[in-house]
Order: structure tokens, then sequence, then C-alpha cells
């Protein structure tokens, strides 16, 4: 081979991370891209297939498609058409159905007020508890809608969702949901809000449908990277599971999803509903409305919260952040090695911010590379595996499968 990598990078992770910086340096800079995953899929927690009735399914539960970046929505517009779609939620409370964001509706249905949206703003100074400074998701709700909104809408299902107190958590958490003083009962506002016409598997499969692209499934990258050499990693998994756990484990909140099929048209009269204060699950999601799928059944999907299982959400603690913060300075000194994503990043990244930082990560590569800086001859040792060629280590029971970008 004389002395050049087989690959110019290995990416471990085929979710949004790894996926548009494979597509971006096989198309853009002709390199040689093995992306290797542990699932037997591409796409990550985006991945949708068709189940058992030939329902369209979100496997790990809803992927809702929005953004106020013309960058990011025109980049995945290559490999997609839309289908345009406004994501909206209904929460079951006290035997009501209400809209969540909390809007002008969803104050007058529980009140039994008929307030306009001139006159809500002042009752909710009546009721809100002022909280100074804000600290917590806690002081976040109350200090704007006062303690039994919050004890309604969100005291429960944070406890549900993260197996903490609200008063546990950093501000962040319930920082993202707006309280509005209309009727718009959008669950998002951003500029563009569509779904994947033939659903994200399928752009997925687009995206990395590049000759210079070679993808390895049903692996961890750690029983194949002595197996081929390469330049660089692009890596997005946990941090502290690269670092081998060195400064201890990061802690997620993972989730159960519980799949059903049902013989009729529709089981719910929203895409979500949330469910605060009844049932051990969160919220349950009918698929139909987000892939517009005309079919005589329709699936729906059960979300549990659970401490173990597959790393979904960082949990917002400053004694987190301080483990992280540890992680970060070891990444950022690591050479050869590229975190990028959520689990890489330890931040709750919505996709389009995903892809946004990924763009980002791939224009510095670029960068660099048009400056020198990632020539071979400057590839420091620690970062090029040469062990091995055509050799594949697997656990037991796995069999990797290297295959082109069509699954």
């Amino acid at each position: 081979m004389n002395g050049e990598p087989a690959f110019d990078y290995l990416i471990v992770g085929a979710g949004f991370a790894g996926s548009v910086l494979a597509e971006r340096l096989a198309s853009v800079l002709g390199k040689k891209v093995l992306i290797c995953d542990k699932r037997n899929h591409i796409g990550g927690n985006a991945y949708d297939h068709f189940d058992a009735a030939g329902l369209l399914v979100h496997k790990y539960g809803p992927h809702i498609f929005h953004t106020n970046s013309a960058d990011v929505f025109n980049y995945l517009s290559k490999f997609t058409a839309w289908r345009e779609y406004q994501h909206r939620v209904l929460a079951s409370v006290d035997g009501q159905l209400l809209p969540i964001p909390i809007n002008l509706d969803t104050i007058n249905k529980f009140y039994g007020l008929n307030l306009t949206s001139r006159e809500v703003d002042d009752f909710l100074d009546t009721v809100a508890e002022q909280r100074n400074p804000v600290r917590t998701s806690e002081d976040v709700v109350v200090n704007r809608v006062g303690q039994e909104l919050y004890s309604k809408f969100f005291k429960n299902y944070t406890r549900k969702q993260w197996g903490l107190d609200p008063s546990e958590l950093e501000a962040q958490v319930t920082a993202r949901i707006p309280v509005r003083i209309n009727r718009d009962d959008r669950y998002f506002t951003d500029q563009f809000q569509s779904m994947p016409r033939r659903g994200f598997t399928h752009m997925f499969e687009n995206m990395l449908d590049h000759p210079n692209i070679k993808i390895l499934l049903n692996c961890d990258y750690r029983e194949v990277q002595d197996a081929f050499t390469f330049g660089q990693m692009i890596y997005t998994g946990p941090v502290d599971a690269f670092f081998d756990y060195r400064f201890g484990k990061l802690p997620y909140r993972s989730l159960e999803f519980r799949h059903e099929t049902h013989d009729r048209e529709r089981f719910q009269p929203a895409p979500v509903v949330n469910f605060p204060n009844d049932y051990a699950f969160t919220r349950i999601t009918e698929f139909k409305y987000l892939t517009g799928q005309e079919h005589r059944k329709t699936s729906i999907v059960y979300e549990f919260p659970q401490a173990e299982g597959d790393p979904y959400y960082p949990v917002p603690q400053p004694a987190n952040a301080k483990i992280y913060a540890q992680y970060r300075a070891l990444a950022d000194t690591t050479p050869g090695v590229h975190f990028v994503g959520r689990l890489a990043t330890y931040k709750y990244y919505n996709m389009d911010q995903v892809v946004a930082q990924a763009l980002t990560v791939f224009k510095n590569i670029a960068a660099a590379e048009a400056a020198g800086a990632l020539s071979n001859g400057e590839i420091k040792p620690a970062a090029t595996r040469t062990v091995g060629r055509n050799r594949v280590h697997n656990k037991p029971g796995r069999r990797p499968v290297l295959q082109p970008a069509r699954t």
C-alpha cells in the first residue's frame, strides 16, 4: 500500500454527524471513507422503516425536522424531497387534551376563562411566582406561569423524563419550551418545518451513496480499527467510552419504545399526546401524522423513560458538566480525532444543530487541508492505524457487514 492508509477517514457512527461528514469528505475532498456503526442500519436514532403492516415508523421515537438555518435545509435538500409538516402536541391534563406549549387556548380551557391575547399576559403576571435568580428548570416555569400550571404540565412529566425533580435540573431543560399569549398551537415556529418525503432512511441512503464511502455495520469500531488502515478518525459516540471512562461515566437518560399497530385509520387526535401526570409513559406518537402515509391501519409508539439502555439525553446537572469538561480537555488534545455530535460533545442537539455542527467541522477540516495541515506526512503516529489488513475481530455472535451505502 506504499505507506498510504486504505481509508483517509474512519468515521464512528452513521447518524447525522457521521453521515454528513462522510458525504462532504467523499464528494468535496475526494476522501476515502469507512463509516462503521454498532447497529445494523444507518441513520442513527433518526432511522425509520416499514413495519409488518407496511407503515413507515420511526424505530427510536418521533423525529421532527425543523430549522431556522437555510444552509442546513438547503444542504439536506440535496438528498431528499420534503413534505411540509407543522408539528402539534396535546397534553392530557385533568381529563382534557390541551395544547402544549401553553398558549391562550390552554390557559382559557384549563382555568375556564375567556381571556384575550391582551389580557392573558396580565393574568400570567398574577399567577407567576417570581424567582430571582433563575437557576433551575422549576424556576424557569414557575417564574413564568406559576405553581398550578407548573404542577399540571411540567413537574411530573419532567420527573418521569429525567428521573429527577425539576428543581434538580439546570434551567436549560424547560427554557426551551415557550409560553404563548396567542392561539399558535404549533410546537415549533422555525422557518423550515418539513419531513423527508420518503423518510429519513431514504435521505441517509442518498447521502451515503458515493463510491468513496464504505459502510461497516453490526460492529464496534474497536473491533475493526486494527483491521483497516486509516488516517484521521471522526468519532460520534459517547466521549467517556472513547477514553475508557477515565473520569467516570457520564449519565444519560434512555428510553424504551413500545410500538403497536392498530386496525383503524386514526388512534388519537394529534400527532403526539403527552401524559404528564398519568401512566409510566410520557407520550404517545402516531406516525401517520408525521409521514402523511395513507393506510387503513395506524402505528403508534409509547415512550417509557429509563436510566439504563441506549444513551439519548445527557443529564444537565452541574456535576455532570464538570466531568464532561475533563473529557473535553482530553478530546481537544487527542491528535487525529474529531469529536462531533450529541454523544461526543455531551450536549442535547436537535437534528439541524448536529448537521450544522458537522458542516462547520468539515469547513475546518477543508481549510486545514488546503493549508496543508492535514497532509499524510503531518499526521501524528497516534492517529494512524497500520496493524493488519483485511482482518476483522468480532465479539462472539456479531457479524460485521462491509457494504456500499445502499442498505
